[in-house]
């Protein structure tokens, strides 16, 4: 099971530092990721987080002014989105896939996500 968390109302500019908290066994083996969902559009990948080396990767809408991590001791994953803007409204969701290899930014490989936080940036 996964749990977002840190979602909210935020001003351009600002900053927002969304985590997920997940139950269960052998977390270290999932590769962990970031989607989101805005009214009336798909979902896209934001980030991930591979589970062997802990590689990062980014989507161009957030690179550079994102940070993804995870803490396997205790099984949480946090993303960090500075200067946001507000076509980064959204729904984020986590998500996490069994060993995952070379396909962190396709949706249809996780196995399991969060319900969703919602991220609303004004102008």
């Amino acid at each position: 099971q996964l749990v977002e968390s840190g979602g909210g109302l935020v001003q351009t500019g600002g900053s927002l530092r969304l985590s997920c908290a997940a139950s269960g066994r052998h977390f270290e083996n999932y590769a962990l990721a970031w989607f989101r969902q805005a009214p009336r559009k798909e979902r896209e990948f934001v980030a991930a987080i591979s589970w062997k080396d802990g590689i990062s990767d980014y989507a161009d809408s957030v690179k550079g002014r994102s940070a993804i991590a995870r803490d396997n001791a205790r099984s949480t994953m946090s993303l960090q989105i500075d200067n946001l803007r507000p076509e980064d409204t959204a729904v984020y969701y986590c998500a996490a896939d069994y060993q995952n290899v070379g396909a962190l930014r396709l949706g249809s490989e996780y196995d399991y996500w969060g319900q969703g936080t919602q991220v609303t940036v004004s102008s």
